[in-house]
């Protein structure tokens, strides 16, 4: 159990209660030389001494007023010396006042308790004791001169004995509550930073949550979000408090039918946009026994589509081994066969052809297997940072040297960002700190971009007649994401075909295996990565890949 640290006497303020007290004393010093004024108790007031009582309230009166002004005007923590003496002139100014009327049993020295109970409040223990001390002195002092030099009157020297003793008293006893009152006070100081602590630490936690968070009221409004939440929203905002949950239309529609149908829903979004993302949502309600107020949860589901991709592949890797081996052994007798029968010398022309059929598909089948077991023999992979200036390049020079006609490729490349609502000289400034670097394994993005390049620099030859590629890589500054794009110049893809682009065995060539795009999605996602389809602004045909963040963990 973790102890409370009391804060200590000497770093108290007892400012607030000094300025009440002031007021008292130049109220008290006012009223007295009024009520001598107008002679309102003549047979008390100044009885023994009027011309001491006159200038002795006068100057009391003074004092607490320039104290007051002083007060007013600074505002500052009185060290004990100062609220010492301070005291000091009300012991000694109502002692006078005390003896002008009569002593003791004039009853104005009761009032010397009200300064002693102050004392015990704003002092430290002993310069409290000590201040009842000379109170006491004082007080026995006056009523000992009284009784031996003026009037004989014992009665003059009891009294000052009760009224030093309930000095003592009254000091003890208010330093006792002013003990418990600090106690209390550092308690709840303690306890008001621990809470101060604790909701900072929620904030930030809420705030660095990769899940994002939206609250809303009863009238669908957004009361409160976190920056994941604007990042998978997709939004270039800043901030999204105040607004209407319909300014986000498909999450409106989600938690419509989450209304509906609470334990039947589609829990997955798709926001639409420059790069497509998919998160999933929940709703629940923030707290369980009210309904005005739901809880939004938002999580990209790139992570989880690694770890269901990682199951995959494993289960893969054990159907595609029996495929292998029952289809691999009888197409290799089939290839060999058509080779063996294609050398003998009678054959017609006609059936060589039948025989170059047979060869080209067994090839094709032959591909099929070999990508099927590419994609069950993948090793795991192993992601690391890169720079993405220093790497596309040497990507295009390797790529170009690996093809027969290297030195014919045009391939372009830009560096530029996905533009949003804020300023230009900020978008520049994006790519100007630091390395623009993403997250991948770098021979699975290798064979990402191959493949890409591949389907790029066919369809532009087919329409073009030149073997022209452009590559852009930047930052999207409304996910604060890098990102990579392979832009050709050829017809581009039917918006019917691009619903099954990533589908695998789906090709719109007859000689295709329909598995070349399907690879590129599943190692995507093994990286936790993005890959769709889109047109740019100038309607050329595009493939996006949106990388992890270096930052982003595995």
């Amino acid at each position: 159990m973790s102890q409370v640290q009391l804060a200590s006497p000497q770093g108290y303020n007892p400012y607030d209660l000094l300025r009440v007290y002031t007021y008292y004393r130049t109220l008290l010093g006012s009223v007295l030389l009024l009520m001598f004024q107008i002679e309102f108790a003549p047979q008390v007031l100044g009885h023994d001494n009027p011309q001491l009582f006159f200038y002795c309230s006068i100057g009391y009166t003074a004092i607490n007023f320039i104290t007051l002004v002083v007060m007013w005007r600074v505002k500052y923590a009185p060290s004990q010396t100062k609220l010492f003496g301070s005291l000091l002139i009300d012991v000694v100014a109502i002692s006078l006042l005390m003896h002008a009327s009569g002593g003791a049993t004039s009853a104005l020295g009761y009032l010397l308790l009200i300064a002693i109970a102050a004392g015990g409040i704003m002092l430290r223990e002993r310069i409290s004791l000590f201040l009842a001390a000379i109170t006491t002195i004082v007080v026995i002092g006056e009523g000992a001169y009284r009784f031996v030099i003026l009037t004989q009157d014992s009665k003059a020297v009891f009294t000052s004995g009760i009224l030093s003793a309930l000095a003592f008293l009254t000091a003890l006893l208010f330093q006792h509550l002013t003990k418990k009152v600090r106690l209390s006070y550092a308690e709840a100081e303690a306890q008001a930073k621990q809470a101060a602590h604790l909701q900072k630490l929620a904030q930030l936690i809420v705030e660095r949550m990769r899940t994002g968070i939206l609250v809303l009221n009863d009238q669908l409004t957004i009361e409160l979000h976190n920056h994941a939440a604007l990042k998978l929203l997709g939004t270039n905002s800043d901030s999204i408090e105040n607004l209407s949950l319909s300014e986000f239309p498909e999450l409106y529609k989600k938690h419509q039918s989450w209304q509906r149908h609470s334990n039947d829903h589609s829990p997955f979004l798709k926001i639409d946009g420059d790069t497509p993302n998919e998160i999933k949502v929940n709703f629940a309600y923030l707290e369980p026994d009210k309904t005005n107020e739901v809880l939004i949860f938002l999580e990209d589901v790139r992570s989880l589509n690694q770890q269901a991709q990682q199951l995959k592949l494993a289960s893969l890797g054990r159907l595609t081994a029996s495929i292998a081996h029952e289809i691999r052994n009888p197409l290799g007798a089939i290839s060999h066969a058509s080779q063996l029968l294609g050398e003998s010398p009678q054959l017609p022309q006609s059936e060589l052809r039948l025989l170059d059929i047979i060869n080209n598909h067994s090839r094709r089948v032959n591909q099929i297997i070999e990508n099927i077991l590419q994609l069950s023999r993948r090793r795991p992979t192993q992601t690391l940072p890169i720079n993405l200036r220093e790497w596309i390049p040497a990507f295009i020079r390797d790529y170009k040297a690996g093809k027969s006609n290297g030195q014919q490729l045009e391939i372009a490349l830009l560096e530029k960002n996905l533009r949003d609502s804020r300023s230009e000289s900020h978008n520049r400034n994006i790519l100007k700190v630091g390395a623009l670097e993403a997250k991948f394994d770098t021979s699975q993005l290798g064979q990402v971009l191959s493949n890409l390049c591949d389907n790029g620099l066919r369809y532009s030859t087919k329409k073009t007649g030149r073997p022209d590629l452009r590559l852009e890589i930047g930052v999207d500054i409304g996910h604060y994401q890098p990102y990579i794009r392979v832009i050709d110049y050829g017809p581009g893809i039917s918006d019917d075909n691009a619903k099954h682009l990533f589908e695998p065995f789906f090709t719109t060539e007859n000689t295709g295996s329909g598995l070349g795009l399907y690879i590129c999605k599943e190692l995507c996602e093994a990286n936790q990565a993005i890959i769709s389809y889109t047109r740019t602004s100038q309607g050329e045909s595009c493939f996006h890949l949106q990388l992890a963040h270096p930052e982003k963990a595995s």
